[in-house]
This record gives C-alpha cells, structure tokens and sequence, in this order.
C-alpha cells in the first residue's frame, strides 16, 4: 500500500484556484508542486527509480535497436545539443527524448506502475532530462519535476482500470504523454493556464497499440520515446498560446471515452489524494527483464528449481494459472509463444520464460540471448508447458501467478506467487537497485564512470544544474 503521510501547508488541486475540470486540477498541482511537499523516503525512491532508468538505458546501447535508433534520429534531424544516454552523439531536443525514451524501455526492464499497468518512468525520465538540460535546470527542479509527473501520471493511468489495455492500446505511451506534458510544462515554466492547454494538446498527439505482440516487433520500445516527444511539443506550443481541449479526460472525445471505448471512469482518481498517497512507492522495480506479467512466474519457477532440486529430464507437464486480462499478452497464440524467434518474443511468452527458469534457476539477460531462446532443451521444455485461466490473483494491484509441475515420477509441485518481487508488496532493497545499475550500466561503460552517474543521480536535490550527470551519462563533449 501507499504511504500516508501528509506534508506541511499541501493543498488540494483547485481548492482555492477555481479549477473545475480534470486538466484545470492537475495543472494546479504541477504548478504548486515543491520538492519540500514530499517525504524524505519518496525523495529517496525518485531517485533510485531514475538510476534504475540511466543503468537499464546504458545497457540498452550494447543493442542493435539501440544503435538503430541513434542512426535513425541523427539522419532524420541531424545533430543537436541534447544528451543520449551512453552515446557518443547529441541529439536535437526531441530526437534526443525519442532515442533515450527508446534506450530505457528496449530491454522492458524498466519500472511499472501496477494498478496502472503503465511503465511510467521510461517516459518521465527522458523528458525530465532533455528538458533539465536543454533549460539550464538545478538537480532539485528536475527531480521535483520528474516525481510531480509520476504522482499526476499514474493517476491519470489507475483511472482507466487496465480500460485502455483491454481496447488495444498500450497504456505506457497513451497516458505517458499526459504526465510528460506536465513535466515538460513545470520545467519550461508554464503558467497553471498553460499547463492545462498542454494536456489538451497532448490528448491529440497520444497513440500506441499492441499490435507488436503479434510478431514481436520493435515498435514497442518506441513507446516512451514518443510520449516524451509528445509531450514535449505540447507543452512547446501551448506555451506560445496555442489551445488545446480544456475537457481531454472527460470530454465525450477525451481520453478514457475514446481510447477506453467509453470506459466507465472515477473522474477523482485523477487526483485523489495527492500529498497524502504516493504512488511513487507504488512503482514497482523490475528484478527481471520481461514483461511484468511474467514476473511472478518467474519467481515461482525459480523457487520450484531451488526447492526440489528439478531437472527438464523430471518434468511431465506444467501449467502457469493466469489472470485472464494478462492471456493476450504472454501466453496466446500458444504454438508461436512456444517458439519465440526473438529476445522480445521470448520477454513476452510465459512458456519460455518459466521453461527457462525451471532450466536454468534463473532469469537474465543471458536468457535472452539467441543461444537460450532457441536452446532444444528449453524449447522441449517449452512444448510441455499451457496456461489455464484463473481469479485467484491480486491482478492489477499485483502481478500473481501459479506455476504446478507434474513430475514423472507421479508428484505435483506447486508454488503461488501472490506478490511479485519487486513490488510494495514484495520489495527489493536500494541495493538490490544499485547492484541491478551496476550490473546493466557496466554493460555498456567502465565502473568509474559509472559511479559518476550513480553519484550524480543520487545528489540530484543538490546539484545546481545538470551538467555533471549529463557529462557522465552522454559520451559527446557538450
């Protein structure tokens, strides 16, 4: 559960401002919002969910799609003054938002929002550093900025109820943009009224479907980048007097009723609560680079390998008891999740990941390489696993899963996994955080470098610019 706690002299969005719609709200609080309003502890977890980002983003560019991303944008629009992550390139502002949004989702090892179902900080992060950098911003002012965007963002996100996911849309890049927007806003130092015209810019610059499941494509690590850029713009053109929707969440065409097929909605949950419920301690690590429905069978299949001592030789059959809302994402069409042709594809299969855990006792980025996912005993292991529906499972507040192992030796092994490691409800230390940053940072660039981007993240709230974290993370002289 989220922490209660109250701060000092923290008013409710538009108890005195005359804010009327959801836009208004919001934009009233993105505009109040000090750092001082949050406690040390969210302070504390901002930070190590941004280092999170910075380190998986560094891994990110020992890839093809994360080399292909920078070819892409720097032919597209040359170079400019912004900072990539692990690059040795600058991009323009945009463009750079684009590939770094890109870089930190690519391997889905990035943080998720459950009761959202929205990786947030892939988006917030990379605007919150194209837009520090490029405004000359302190450590502090992005740092507030970045956990404003996350605390309006996954309200936006847990109001739909999982609504947008069910339609077709990817709810990562839909609501992203909204919160971005506000990021994007606060630091360029909009006006409340601007702040609320760059929501209703963002509703029309909003998009993304998950038609990539159905050949495991590439699209989807663009997600985030373009909900930053979105943003970005709206928050651009807005400032210069450009208007937008004043109703694009509640509006017959606003965002729950158009992406949500009409989805019936609590208006409130938008902005129920603030300074009072941190959904930042909601968000939730990812221990393992897969999709977050996959986590808990992860976790299951691994003690199951750990407690009994299993080999692929003892194993009849296995069955992964599922929610029926996660069914489309991780384990249909069955034949094709059996036989991922790709890293992605094999993020996104409940067959293969438990396979190979059961396997292995594990759940790396070893495991995605093509010398796993195509392994003859994994995929043996593979063809002996199915899924079967089931409503015992906190789902979306927790990511549950079942895994039953029949042996042949007659037994059946069978572990609940009701919290997901990496969750409030299951949680991970800060230095499991570092050690996760190091181990996917070091990947990329050497450890002293590296602790220049851990120290820099870690002194954000008192740095007075950006220039030292920007001088470790980009490999481009300014």
């Amino acid at each position: 559960m989220s922490a209660v706690v109250k701060p000092v002299a923290f008013r409710q969005p538009g108890e005195a401002s005359g804010a009327s719609t959801v836009s208004e709200k919001l934009a009233d609080f993105a505009a109040r919002f000090e750092l001082e309003q949050a406690p040390a502890k969210v302070v504390e977890v901002a930070k190590l969910h941004i280092l999170d980002c910075f380190g998986i983003g560094l891994a990110s560019t020992t890839m093809d799609y994360g080399q292909r991303a920078v070819t892409a944008a720097r032919e597209l629009g040359g170079e400019g003054p912004s900072p990539v992550i692990g690059m040795p390139v600058r991009l323009p502002l945009r463009d750079a938002a684009m590939v770094n949004g890109t870089l930190i989702h690519g391997l889905d090892f990035d943080d998720t929002h459950p009761s959202g179902l929205m990786h947030c900080s892939a988006s917030a992060v990379p605007t919150m550093f194209a837009m520090a950098t490029s405004r000359g911003r302190s450590g502090r002012d992005a740092l507030a900025a970045y956990l404003m965007g996350i605390e309006a963002g996954t309200r936006i996100a847990k109001t739909a109820h999982g609504g947008v996911h069910v339609t077709g849309f990817h709810t990562t890049p839909i609501m992203g943009t909204f919160g971005c927007a506000l990021i994007a806003g606060r630091l360029a130092d909009l006006s409340t009224e601007q702040l609320a015209e760059a929501q209703g810019l963002a509703l029309s610059m909003t998009s993304g479907t998950r038609e990539y499941h159905s050949n495991g494509a590439w699209v989807k690590r663009m997600h985030p980048g373009i909900a930053a850029a979105s943003a970005i713009t709206a928050a651009g053109w807005a400032k210069h007097g450009f208007t937008g929707s004043r109703t694009p969440y509640e509006g017959p065409y606003g965002l729950y009723n158009a992406f949500g097929n009409k989805l019936e909605v609590d208006l409130a949950t938008c902005t129920a609560g603030f300074g009072e419920q941190w959904e930042m301690l909601d968000v939730a690590y990812k221990p393992y680079p897969a999709c977050h429905f996959n986590h808990a069978f992860i976790d299951a299949a691994i003690k199951l390998h750990k407690d009994h001592g299993l080999k692929p030789d003892d194993i009849d059959s296995v069955v992964a008891l599922i929610h029926k809302e996660e069914v489309t994402a991780v384990c249909t069409p069955e034949a094709r999740k059996r036989r991922p042709h790709s890293a992605y594809a094999a993020q996104f299969s409940v067959h293969y990941v438990i396979a190979a855990a059961l396997t292995r006792g594990r759940f790396t980025l070893d495991e995605l390489d093509p010398e796993a996912y195509t392994d003859p005993g994994i995929l043996a292991l593979c063809d002996k696993v199915r899924y079967e529906e089931t409503s015992e499972t906190l789902f979306p507040r927790y990511f549950s899963g079942t895994v039953v192992v029949r042996t042949k030796d007659g037994r059946e092994l069978k572990h609940y996994q009701k919290y997901n490691l990496g969750s409030d409800g299951n949680p991970i230390t800060a230095e499991n955080v570092i050690e996760k940053f190091w181990s996917n940072a070091t990947r990329a660039i050497s450890r002293q470098r590296a602790q220049r981007v851990l120290d820099a993240v870690m002194g954000l709230d008192r740095a007075p610019d950006m220039r030292e974290l920007e001088a470790a993370v980009c490999l481009a002289t300014a």
